[in-house]
């Protein structure tokens, strides 16, 4: 089940460009303007792709050195798009504790997909994670929100299957 990784293909519309460029209006003159506007151009598109902090740069009068700094600074921010199977693995201490690690390391290995990213044709994507609150449980990861624990890696092919 290994695939090619690449980019995935951007797909804003007319009206998310409208919406952002109306953000970017509403806060242009702001301080510290750039977090409420990269908050919202999320909350617009989902994540933030290089095309819309391309947008954002340009539309601020700004390098796009800086926006990609604050989106990249702060864990809020997403940059890759979840995928329809988005699988979140628990980095947290206890988790980390009893093998998450190799939990992260078997996704991998099996989707041929490294943590932080998402497969071209927008199927899966999989992240590292701080605590999900679950501790009790470790180690944990979920799968479009619901949680699997006491894992061991060889569990991740049958788990995986079930979202083929």
């Amino acid at each position: 089940m290994k695939k090619n990784l690449t980019t995935v293909m951007f797909r804003g519309t007319k009206a998310q460009e409208e919406q952002l460029n109306e953000v970017i209006e509403q806060y242009r003159d702001m301080p510290g303007a750039l977090m409420p506007i990269l908050q919202k151009a999320q909350d617009i598109y989902g994540y933030l792709p290089l095309e819309v902090q391309r947008m954002i740069a340009l539309k601020m009068g700004i390098s796009m050195e800086e926006v990609y700094g604050v989106a990249t600074f702060y864990s809020q921010f997403v940059l890759n798009p979840k995928g329809e199977v988005a699988i979140a693995v628990c980095l947290g201490t206890a988790c980390y504790v009893k093998g998450s690690g190799d939990i992260l390391d078997k996704i991998t290995q099996i989707l041929g997909l490294p943590s932080g990213s998402t497969t071209p044709d927008g199927k899966y994507s999989l992240e590292a994670t701080r605590c999900i609150g679950a501790c009790g449980l470790a180690p944990v990861l979920t799968i479009n929100n619901e949680v699997y624990g006491r894992l061991v890696p060889s569990d991740m092919e049958g788990i995986l299957a079930k979202y083929k």
